[in-house]
Protein backbone atom coordinates (compact mmCIF):
# COMPACT_ATOMS: atom_id res chain seq x y z
CA UNK A 1 0.00 0.00 0.00
CA UNK A 2 3.04 2.25 0.39
CA UNK A 3 3.08 2.99 -3.34
CA UNK A 4 -0.42 4.40 -3.38
CA UNK A 5 -0.59 8.14 -3.92
CA UNK A 6 -2.27 10.35 -1.36
CA UNK A 7 -5.37 10.94 -3.55
CA UNK A 8 -5.69 7.18 -4.05
CA UNK A 9 -5.52 6.53 -0.30
CA UNK A 10 -8.15 9.19 0.33
CA UNK A 11 -10.37 7.71 -2.37
CA UNK A 12 -10.06 4.20 -0.88
CA UNK A 13 -10.93 5.51 2.58
CA UNK A 14 -13.95 7.31 1.13
CA UNK A 15 -15.14 4.13 -0.60
CA UNK A 16 -14.89 2.18 2.66
CA UNK A 17 -16.85 4.90 4.49
CA UNK A 18 -19.56 5.01 1.80
CA UNK A 19 -19.90 1.23 1.80
CA UNK A 20 -20.27 1.19 5.59
CA UNK A 21 -22.89 3.95 5.46
CA UNK A 22 -24.77 2.16 2.69
CA UNK A 23 -24.90 -0.97 4.84
CA UNK A 24 -26.10 0.99 7.86
CA UNK A 25 -28.77 2.67 5.75
CA UNK A 26 -29.98 -0.65 4.35
CA UNK A 27 -30.12 -2.62 7.59
CA UNK A 28 -31.23 0.41 9.57
CA UNK A 29 -34.23 0.92 7.26
CA UNK A 30 -33.38 4.53 6.45
CA UNK A 31 -35.65 6.58 4.19
CA UNK A 32 -35.64 5.34 0.56
CA UNK A 33 -33.92 8.35 -1.04
CA UNK A 34 -30.78 8.51 1.18
CA UNK A 35 -30.61 4.70 1.22
CA UNK A 36 -30.64 4.58 -2.57
CA UNK A 37 -28.18 7.49 -2.91
CA UNK A 38 -25.64 5.92 -0.55
CA UNK A 39 -25.86 2.54 -2.27
CA UNK A 40 -25.35 4.19 -5.65
CA UNK A 41 -22.29 6.14 -4.48
CA UNK A 42 -20.83 3.06 -2.77
CA UNK A 43 -21.32 0.97 -5.90
CA UNK A 44 -19.61 3.59 -8.05
CA UNK A 45 -16.73 3.78 -5.57
CA UNK A 46 -16.27 0.01 -5.55
CA UNK A 47 -16.31 0.04 -9.34
CA UNK A 48 -13.41 2.52 -9.27
CA UNK A 49 -11.46 0.24 -6.91
CA UNK A 50 -11.93 -2.73 -9.24
CA UNK A 51 -10.95 -0.57 -12.21
CA UNK A 52 -7.79 0.63 -10.46
CA UNK A 53 -6.79 -2.86 -9.31
CA UNK A 54 -7.54 -4.32 -12.74
CA UNK A 55 -5.18 -1.85 -14.38
CA UNK A 56 -2.44 -2.82 -11.92
CA UNK A 57 -3.05 -6.50 -12.65
CA UNK A 58 -2.94 -5.76 -16.35
CA UNK A 59 0.69 -4.72 -15.95
CA UNK A 60 1.54 -8.33 -15.01
CA UNK A 61 -0.61 -10.44 -17.32
CA UNK A 62 -2.12 -10.23 -20.76
CA UNK A 63 -5.48 -8.55 -21.34
CA UNK A 64 -7.27 -11.91 -21.59
CA UNK A 65 -6.35 -13.08 -18.09
CA UNK A 66 -6.93 -9.63 -16.63
CA UNK A 67 -10.28 -9.18 -18.33
CA UNK A 68 -11.45 -12.63 -17.25
CA UNK A 69 -10.64 -12.02 -13.60
CA UNK A 70 -12.20 -8.58 -13.62
CA UNK A 71 -15.33 -9.87 -15.34
CA UNK A 72 -15.67 -12.72 -12.88
CA UNK A 73 -15.62 -10.29 -9.97
CA UNK A 74 -17.79 -7.77 -11.79
CA UNK A 75 -20.46 -10.41 -12.45
CA UNK A 76 -20.89 -11.34 -8.79
CA UNK A 77 -23.81 -8.89 -8.36
CA UNK A 78 -25.77 -10.64 -11.13
CA UNK A 79 -25.22 -14.02 -9.48
CA UNK A 80 -26.56 -12.88 -6.12
CA UNK A 81 -29.42 -10.80 -7.55
CA UNK A 82 -30.71 -13.73 -9.63
CA UNK A 83 -30.45 -16.24 -6.78
CA UNK A 84 -32.25 -13.89 -4.37
CA UNK A 85 -34.94 -13.21 -6.98
CA UNK A 86 -35.53 -16.91 -7.65
CA UNK A 87 -35.77 -17.63 -3.93
CA UNK A 88 -38.46 -14.95 -3.71
CA UNK A 89 -40.30 -16.39 -6.72
CA UNK A 90 -39.52 -13.35 -8.92
CA UNK A 91 -38.88 -15.19 -12.18
CA UNK A 92 -39.34 -12.12 -14.40
CA UNK A 93 -36.78 -10.13 -12.41
CA UNK A 94 -34.33 -13.07 -12.50
CA UNK A 95 -34.68 -13.56 -16.27
CA UNK A 96 -34.48 -9.89 -17.16
CA UNK A 97 -31.51 -9.36 -14.83
CA UNK A 98 -29.50 -11.97 -16.76
CA UNK A 99 -30.69 -10.90 -20.21
CA UNK A 100 -30.24 -7.26 -19.22
CA UNK A 101 -26.67 -7.91 -18.09
CA UNK A 102 -25.81 -9.45 -21.46
CA UNK A 103 -27.45 -6.63 -23.40
CA UNK A 104 -26.14 -3.84 -21.17
CA UNK A 105 -22.57 -5.06 -21.60
CA UNK A 106 -22.85 -5.98 -25.28
CA UNK A 107 -24.65 -2.79 -26.36
CA UNK A 108 -24.46 0.06 -23.84
CA UNK A 109 -21.08 -0.50 -22.18
CA UNK A 110 -19.30 -1.78 -25.28
CA UNK A 111 -20.79 1.05 -27.33
CA UNK A 112 -19.53 3.71 -24.93
CA UNK A 113 -16.11 2.02 -24.73
CA UNK A 114 -15.86 2.13 -28.54
CA UNK A 115 -16.94 5.79 -28.62
CA UNK A 116 -14.26 6.78 -26.10
CA UNK A 117 -11.61 4.50 -27.60
CA UNK A 118 -12.22 5.82 -31.12
CA UNK A 119 -12.12 9.44 -29.94
CA UNK A 120 -8.82 8.82 -28.15
CA UNK A 121 -7.29 7.20 -31.22
CA UNK A 122 -5.31 9.51 -33.53
CA UNK A 123 -7.15 8.30 -36.64
CA UNK A 124 -10.58 7.90 -35.02
CA UNK A 125 -10.55 4.09 -35.17
CA UNK A 126 -10.33 1.91 -32.05
CA UNK A 127 -8.20 -1.17 -32.74
CA UNK A 128 -7.99 -4.36 -30.68
CA UNK A 129 -7.32 -8.07 -31.03
CA UNK A 130 -10.10 -9.72 -33.03
CA UNK A 131 -9.87 -13.14 -31.36
CA UNK A 132 -11.95 -12.39 -28.26
CA UNK A 133 -14.74 -10.58 -30.17
CA UNK A 134 -15.07 -13.55 -32.54
CA UNK A 135 -15.01 -16.05 -29.69
CA UNK A 136 -17.59 -14.04 -27.74
CA UNK A 137 -19.90 -13.92 -30.76
CA UNK A 138 -19.63 -17.71 -31.12
CA UNK A 139 -20.45 -18.34 -27.44
CA UNK A 140 -23.34 -15.87 -27.52
CA UNK A 141 -24.72 -17.45 -30.71
CA UNK A 142 -24.59 -20.87 -29.04
CA UNK A 143 -26.65 -19.60 -26.10
CA UNK A 144 -29.03 -17.83 -28.48
CA UNK A 145 -29.43 -21.05 -30.51
CA UNK A 146 -30.91 -22.80 -27.47
CA UNK A 147 -33.09 -19.82 -26.56
CA UNK A 148 -34.46 -19.39 -30.11
CA UNK A 149 -35.26 -23.09 -30.53
CA UNK A 150 -37.15 -23.16 -27.24
CA UNK A 151 -39.03 -20.01 -28.19
CA UNK A 152 -40.08 -21.50 -31.54
CA UNK A 153 -41.09 -24.76 -29.87
CA UNK A 154 -43.26 -22.99 -27.31
CA UNK A 155 -44.85 -20.79 -29.97
CA UNK A 156 -45.72 -23.85 -32.10
CA UNK A 157 -46.85 -25.92 -29.07
CA UNK A 158 -45.02 -28.93 -30.47
CA UNK A 159 -44.22 -32.02 -28.34
CA UNK A 160 -40.82 -30.65 -27.26
CA UNK A 161 -42.52 -27.63 -25.69
CA UNK A 162 -43.67 -29.88 -22.85
CA UNK A 163 -40.09 -30.63 -21.83
CA UNK A 164 -38.62 -27.15 -21.37
CA UNK A 165 -36.86 -27.97 -18.09
CA UNK A 166 -35.12 -31.07 -19.48
CA UNK A 167 -34.07 -29.25 -22.65
CA UNK A 168 -32.79 -26.32 -20.57
CA UNK A 169 -30.77 -28.65 -18.35
CA UNK A 170 -29.16 -30.38 -21.35
CA UNK A 171 -28.51 -27.00 -22.97
CA UNK A 172 -26.97 -25.65 -19.76
CA UNK A 173 -24.55 -28.57 -19.46
CA UNK A 174 -23.63 -28.26 -23.14
CA UNK A 175 -22.93 -24.54 -22.77
CA UNK A 176 -20.75 -25.09 -19.71
CA UNK A 177 -18.71 -27.78 -21.47
CA UNK A 178 -18.12 -25.52 -24.49
CA UNK A 179 -17.25 -22.55 -22.26
CA UNK A 180 -14.65 -24.56 -20.34
CA UNK A 181 -13.24 -25.92 -23.60
CA UNK A 182 -12.79 -22.32 -24.73
CA UNK A 183 -11.66 -20.52 -21.60
CA UNK A 184 -8.84 -22.84 -20.47
CA UNK A 185 -6.72 -22.63 -23.66
CA UNK A 186 -7.68 -18.97 -24.05
CA UNK A 187 -6.21 -18.09 -20.67
CA UNK A 188 -3.13 -20.25 -21.20
CA UNK A 189 -2.35 -18.46 -24.46
CA UNK A 190 -2.56 -14.98 -22.96
CA UNK A 191 -0.25 -14.61 -19.98
CA UNK A 192 2.42 -12.28 -21.34
CA UNK A 193 2.47 -8.82 -19.73
CA UNK A 194 1.85 -5.88 -22.07
CA UNK A 195 4.74 -3.88 -23.48
CA UNK A 196 5.22 -0.18 -23.19
CA UNK A 197 4.09 0.35 -19.58
CA UNK A 198 6.09 0.97 -16.46
CA UNK A 199 4.94 -2.05 -14.51
CA UNK A 200 2.62 -2.32 -11.49
CA UNK A 201 2.95 0.02 -8.51
CA UNK A 202 1.21 -2.40 -6.16
CA UNK A 203 2.29 -5.86 -5.06
CA UNK A 204 0.36 -8.82 -6.43
CA UNK A 205 -1.07 -9.67 -3.01
CA UNK A 206 -2.39 -6.14 -2.47
CA UNK A 207 -3.84 -6.00 -5.98
CA UNK A 208 -5.69 -9.31 -5.63
CA UNK A 209 -6.94 -8.32 -2.17
CA UNK A 210 -8.39 -5.09 -3.56
CA UNK A 211 -10.02 -6.97 -6.42
CA UNK A 212 -11.65 -9.66 -4.30
CA UNK A 213 -12.77 -7.32 -1.52
CA UNK A 214 -14.23 -4.76 -3.92
CA UNK A 215 -15.83 -7.43 -6.12
CA UNK A 216 -17.37 -9.21 -3.14
CA UNK A 217 -18.57 -5.98 -1.56
CA UNK A 218 -20.16 -4.91 -4.85
CA UNK A 219 -22.42 -7.95 -4.68
CA UNK A 220 -23.83 -6.86 -1.32
CA UNK A 221 -24.04 -3.20 -2.29
CA UNK A 222 -25.91 -4.15 -5.48
CA UNK A 223 -28.50 -5.88 -3.32
CA UNK A 224 -28.77 -2.77 -1.13
CA UNK A 225 -29.14 -0.70 -4.30
CA UNK A 226 -32.08 -2.82 -5.44
CA UNK A 227 -33.67 -2.63 -1.97
CA UNK A 228 -33.45 1.15 -2.02
CA UNK A 229 -34.77 1.33 -5.54
CA UNK A 230 -37.85 -0.82 -4.97
CA UNK A 231 -39.95 1.96 -3.36
CA UNK A 232 -39.10 4.27 -6.26
CA UNK A 233 -40.21 1.63 -8.75
CA UNK A 234 -43.56 1.32 -6.99
CA UNK A 235 -44.07 5.09 -6.88
CA UNK A 236 -43.13 5.60 -10.55
CA UNK A 237 -45.10 2.50 -11.65
CA UNK A 238 -42.14 1.08 -13.59
CA UNK A 239 -42.52 -2.45 -14.96
CA UNK A 240 -40.57 -5.39 -13.53
CA UNK A 241 -39.10 -5.95 -16.98
CA UNK A 242 -37.67 -2.42 -17.13
CA UNK A 243 -36.38 -2.67 -13.56
CA UNK A 244 -34.60 -5.95 -14.23
CA UNK A 245 -33.38 -5.39 -17.77
CA UNK A 246 -32.32 -1.77 -17.41
CA UNK A 247 -31.97 -0.57 -13.81
CA UNK A 248 -30.67 -3.74 -12.13
CA UNK A 249 -28.51 -4.60 -15.16
CA UNK A 250 -26.83 -1.20 -15.27
CA UNK A 251 -26.32 -1.15 -11.49
CA UNK A 252 -24.97 -4.68 -11.48
CA UNK A 253 -22.58 -3.86 -14.31
CA UNK A 254 -21.23 -0.68 -12.73
CA UNK A 255 -17.84 -2.38 -12.34
CA UNK A 256 -17.57 -3.12 -16.08
CA UNK A 257 -18.97 0.33 -16.89
CA UNK A 258 -16.27 2.20 -15.01
CA UNK A 259 -13.39 -0.18 -15.75
CA UNK A 260 -14.05 -0.37 -19.48
CA UNK A 261 -14.52 3.38 -19.92
CA UNK A 262 -11.44 4.30 -17.88
CA UNK A 263 -9.27 1.80 -19.74
CA UNK A 264 -10.58 3.01 -23.12
CA UNK A 265 -9.79 6.61 -22.16
CA UNK A 266 -6.24 5.54 -21.28
CA UNK A 267 -5.91 3.91 -24.74
CA UNK A 268 -5.71 0.41 -23.27
CA UNK A 269 -7.91 -0.86 -26.10
CA UNK A 270 -7.25 -4.60 -25.78
CA UNK A 271 -7.82 -4.57 -22.02
CA UNK A 272 -10.93 -2.37 -22.30
CA UNK A 273 -12.49 -4.68 -24.90
CA UNK A 274 -11.42 -7.75 -22.91
CA UNK A 275 -13.17 -6.50 -19.76
CA UNK A 276 -16.49 -6.04 -21.58
CA UNK A 277 -16.31 -8.99 -23.96
CA UNK A 278 -15.28 -11.43 -21.24
CA UNK A 279 -18.29 -10.32 -19.24
CA UNK A 280 -20.66 -10.96 -22.16
CA UNK A 281 -19.19 -14.41 -22.83
CA UNK A 282 -19.17 -15.33 -19.16
CA UNK A 283 -22.79 -14.34 -18.51
CA UNK A 284 -24.15 -15.99 -21.66
CA UNK A 285 -22.15 -19.23 -21.64
CA UNK A 286 -21.30 -19.70 -17.96
CA UNK A 287 -23.42 -17.71 -15.51
CA UNK A 288 -26.77 -18.22 -17.26
CA UNK A 289 -26.43 -22.03 -17.66
CA UNK A 290 -24.96 -22.35 -14.16
CA UNK A 291 -27.96 -20.53 -12.68
CA UNK A 292 -30.33 -22.74 -14.71
CA UNK A 293 -28.82 -25.79 -13.03
CA UNK A 294 -28.67 -24.17 -9.57
CA UNK A 295 -32.33 -23.13 -9.83
CA UNK A 296 -33.47 -26.76 -9.76
CA UNK A 297 -32.61 -26.69 -6.06
CA UNK A 298 -34.69 -23.54 -5.50
CA UNK A 299 -38.42 -22.88 -5.28
CA UNK A 300 -38.52 -21.25 -8.74
CA UNK A 301 -36.82 -22.83 -11.77
CA UNK A 302 -34.98 -20.76 -14.34
CA UNK A 303 -34.97 -21.98 -17.96
CA UNK A 304 -33.91 -20.71 -21.37
CA UNK A 305 -37.53 -19.97 -22.25
CA UNK A 306 -37.84 -16.19 -22.64
CA UNK A 307 -40.38 -13.69 -23.93
CA UNK A 308 -40.26 -13.20 -27.74
CA UNK A 309 -38.96 -9.61 -27.51
CA UNK A 310 -35.91 -10.75 -25.50
CA UNK A 311 -35.28 -13.67 -27.84
CA UNK A 312 -35.21 -11.26 -30.77
CA UNK A 313 -33.02 -8.78 -28.90
CA UNK A 314 -30.43 -11.44 -28.01
CA UNK A 315 -30.36 -12.90 -31.53
CA UNK A 316 -29.92 -9.51 -33.18
CA UNK A 317 -27.31 -8.48 -30.59
CA UNK A 318 -25.21 -11.57 -31.34
CA UNK A 319 -25.27 -10.77 -35.07
CA UNK A 320 -24.52 -7.08 -34.44
CA UNK A 321 -21.52 -7.86 -32.24
CA UNK A 322 -20.03 -10.05 -34.96
CA UNK A 323 -20.50 -7.26 -37.49
CA UNK A 324 -19.14 -4.40 -35.39
CA UNK A 325 -16.15 -5.96 -33.60
CA UNK A 326 -15.32 -9.11 -35.57
CA UNK A 327 -12.65 -7.38 -37.67
CA UNK A 328 -10.72 -6.03 -34.66
CA UNK A 329 -11.55 -2.37 -35.17
CA UNK A 330 -14.49 -0.01 -34.70
CA UNK A 331 -15.32 3.60 -35.50
CA UNK A 332 -17.11 6.03 -33.20
CA UNK A 333 -20.42 5.83 -35.09
CA UNK A 334 -20.48 2.05 -34.54
CA UNK A 335 -20.24 2.65 -30.81
CA UNK A 336 -23.14 5.08 -30.97
CA UNK A 337 -25.09 2.51 -33.01
CA UNK A 338 -24.74 -0.02 -30.17
CA UNK A 339 -25.86 2.57 -27.62
CA UNK A 340 -28.85 3.44 -29.81
CA UNK A 341 -29.90 -0.22 -29.94
CA UNK A 342 -29.85 -0.36 -26.16
CA UNK A 343 -31.93 2.81 -25.85
CA UNK A 344 -34.52 1.38 -28.25
CA UNK A 345 -34.66 -1.88 -26.29
CA UNK A 346 -34.97 -0.04 -22.96
CA UNK A 347 -37.92 1.89 -24.38
CA UNK A 348 -39.62 -1.37 -25.31
CA UNK A 349 -39.21 -2.79 -21.81
CA UNK A 350 -40.66 0.37 -20.29
CA UNK A 351 -44.02 -0.65 -21.76
CA UNK A 352 -43.76 -4.39 -21.26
Amino acid sequence: MSRLTSPERIALALVVALTALAGAANYGAWAPVPRFALATLALAGLAWVVSFATEQLGERFGPGVTGMLQSTLGNLPELFVVIFALKAGELVVAQTAIVGSILANALLVLGLVIVIGARRSPDGIMRFSSRLPRDTATLLLLAVFIIVLLGLSLAAHDPASHHVKVISAVGAVSLLVVYLAWVIPYLRSDTAPPEGYGGPRLGLGVTLTLLFLAGGASAFVSDWFVNGLAPAIAVLNISQAFAGLVIVAIAGNAVENVAGLVLAYKRRSDLAISVVKNSVAQIAAFLFPLLVLVSFALSTQLTFALAPVYIGALALTALTLSQVTGDGEAAEFEGWALVALYVILATFTLYE
